[in-house]
């Protein structure tokens, strides 16, 4: 464990005697007895330390945002396939039981053709200094969205607001446009009240809800939809709306991280490249770079 923290690693030392700790990480990542790092430090510092990882010939498990910028992630992702080495990007909720029964259900085609995806993720703080709202929120969304729906969004749009001094944007609310008409809508908070994880997939079929502050029921599918239909023109709309069951499929409770760790240790061993490797981490970065443009730029569409 390395921690340029000296209290962090005393806590690390107390928790696991046997433990090797240092205080420089050049130190760690050039050892002989170390196949592969965890990097889990502020995003600023991600390149830095993945490209001497990788240049040292160390896989690497590094925490969401992959990095600050896409050249650095395709950077990184060139070295890593040059030495033959694997990255894995820490998309934690893709491990998770609510998110691997959600991408059963649309891969079942219970839902139907999906019309629209909608997140919310707000709470009140915790304000970074490095990076913005939507740095520190979307990427759970993003890289969620990017696991769960076939499609890939071609454009997004964005906007954001600053409400103190010199800070970064507390509030964003941002669109990922599909060329099919599907849209996916994220609302990222550090000034909400309440700490709100909830997501809405609606489909022709049926609905789903997603809450993941909930000790039980966290999943939610309602046979629920709207029938439109024309005579004579569209003055005329004949609208039925339906209103069936609900119910709450049973969702597994292992611990998301516990699962990912050992799928990354799988994948060392097994030389698997991993479904949540640089290039999932890439996506995400790009969207991120994206909706600062839009911001930016008053909300305007930016491609991908």
């Amino acid at each position: 464990i390395c921690d340029t923290n000296e209290g962090r690693l005393k806590i690390a030392k107390a928790a696991y005697p046997s433990v090797k700790i240092y205080s420089d990480p050049s130190v760690l990542i050039n050892s002989d007895e170390i196949r592969a790092v965890a990097i889990v430090t502020p995003v600023f510092s991600h390149y830095g330390l993945a490209k001497a990882a990788l240049e040292s010939g160390k896989h690497i498990f590094i925490e969401k945002p992959f990095t600050s910028n896409v050249r650095e992630a395709e950077e990184l992702i060139d070295l890593a396939r040059k030495n033959g080495l694997i990255i894995m990007v820490d998309h934690t909720f893709l491990f998770s039981g609510s998110v691997k029964k959600i991408r059963e259900v649309i891969d079942s085609g219970e839902l139907g053709d999906l019309f629209f995806y909608d997140s919310v993720r707000v709470n009140l703080g915790l304000f970074q200094h490095d990076i913005n709202v939507v740095w520190d929120l979307a990427p759970h969304d993003f890289s969620i969205m990017n696991f769960l729906i076939d499609k890939k969004p071609i454009a997004v749009s964005a906007l954001g607001t600053v409400h103190f001094d010199q800070g970064p944007e507390d509030v964003a609310y941002i669109v990922a446009h599909f060329d099919n008409g599907f849209i996916a809508h994220f609302h990222c908070n550090w000034l909400s009240p309440v700490k709100i994880r909830r997501t809405l997939i609606s489909g022709n079929k049926k609905m789903l809800v997603w809450d993941d502050l909930v000790p039980d029921e966290k999943l939610k599918i309602y046979d629920r939809g709207v029938d439109i239909k024309t005579t004579n023109g569209l003055h005329k709309l004949l609208v039925s709306y339906r209103s069936g069951d609900m119910y709450a499929p049973k969702v597994s409770t292992t611990e998301a991280l516990q699962l990912e760790a050992g799928y990354f240790l799988e994948c060392v061993e097994k030389g698997i490249d991993p479904f949540n490797n640089g290039e999932a981490g890439l996506k995400v970065v790009k969207m991120l770079e994206a909706t600062d443009q839009s911001m930016k730029k008053g909300g305007a569409k930016i491609h991908l």
